[in-house]
């Protein structure tokens, strides 16, 4: 009888940190799975019916580096002793993380024990947690290939971000959503946890793209008081969607945040973006994502704080009626898009927990 090998998997929150997460465990079929997470969050909802959930309490590090990591690392310090004991326990060969601050109990409490930890940074600038504990770390695997500089003592492995299976799949679902096939489709996407500021302007710039013949799917979130506040034909504002993949797929045009996941996902469906960075997003990781696509000419990126409705009208509008630049945003996101990379990083698991 053959035992499989076992992993932990601390990954929470967000979309962003664990979709690609679930996307590499598909790819290990063979070894058994357990997850990390905290309560309350994505994982709590996502996880359970998957794998079994391990929830731990641990805080975050929102301060800058001083004497308030003191105060954080005083509070984790619990957790990593709760981690060190489910690892023991479980008899466990290895951790993958994908960041964030889950990931600062996991990387301690494995490396205690001599336990290979692999860490994957999803973002163009590494977070405080992956730049504190890179160099504990077994592997540290990267989504954008400029975080490397951001980690020069460490040895980084470039391996893209894992998306859902759904964006891999040849056979999408049809969209349950009653628009033409011939329309000009803007998506706008906020993230997991939707963004406000990002759907006023959004409202205030849609009759002009309505009477320009353009039809909005609306990814509001749950946190706008004001979702109703506009109603058309050509418009559907949606808390979330489940069948993102079709969606982005049928497509012209994507407007949102760039977070990790929202830009990964757009390069994998090969759209054109008009990202606004969330001002907010921590060492403003979210502008560096997006300028690594609109580098690559396959995004428009504005400031928040710098934009106006009537700049965005007037972008989305010169774009609707030039298809040329399209395709040539197009393209570029493409040619950015790293389709295997679950395989890489399942590759890289495989090489070092066994």
């Amino acid at each position: 009888m053959v035992i499989p090998t076992k992993l932990l998997i601390a990954a929470s929150g967000t979309g962003g940190h664990l979709f690609p997460a679930i996307a590499l465990a598909e790819q290990l079929p063979d070894y058994e799975i357990e997850w990390l997470g905290v309560p309350n969050r994505l994982e709590t909802q996502l996880v359970p019916a998957q794998y079994p959930l391990h929830k731990i309490s641990v805080a975050g590090f929102q301060e800058p580096l001083g004497i308030g990591t003191l105060r954080n690392l005083t509070k984790i310090a619990s957790s990593v002793f709760q981690v060190r004991q489910l690892l023991q326990q479980g008899s466990f060969q290895g951790v993958f993380t994908t960041g964030g601050y889950i990931a600062a109990p996991a990387v301690m409490a494995a490396r205690s024990l001599g336990i290979p930890v692999i860490l994957h940074e999803s973002n163009a600038i590494p977070g405080k947690v992956t730049r504190f504990f890179s160099s504990f770390c077994t592997a540290v695997a990267l989504g954008f290939e400029p975080a490397a500089q951001y980690l020069p003592r460490i040895q980084t492995i470039y391996t893209g971000t894992p998306v859902r299976s759904q964006f891999l799949s040849e056979k999408l679902s049809p969209l349950d959503l009653p628009i033409p096939d011939n329309v000009f489709l803007i998506v706008v996407v906020g993230g997991s946890q939707g963004a406000v500021a990002v759907n006023q302007l959004i409202r205030q710039c849609a009759p002009a793209w309505f009477d320009g013949g353009v039809w909005i799917v609306h990814l509001t979130g749950n946190n706008d008081p004001d979702v109703a506040s506009l109603q058309h034909p050509q418009y559907f504002p949606l808390l979330f969607y489940d069948n993102m993949a079709s969606l982005l797929q049928r497509a012209n045009l994507a407007i949102g945040r760039s977070g990790a996941g929202t830009v990964t996902e757009l390069a994998i469906t090969r759209k054109p973006a008009i990202f606004i960075p969330l001002p907010t997003a921590a060492e403003d990781h979210q502008f560096y994502n997006a300028q690594v696509l609109a580098a690559s000419g396959a995004a428009i990126v504005f400031r928040q704080k710098e934009l106006t409705p009537a700049m965005l009208q007037t972008q989305v509008l010169e774009l609707l009626h030039s298809p040329e630049d399209l395709q040539k945003m197009a393209d570029a996101a493409g040619k950015m898009a790293v389709f295997d990379s679950a395989e890489r990083l399942a590759k890289l698991v495989r090489e070092l927990v066994h």
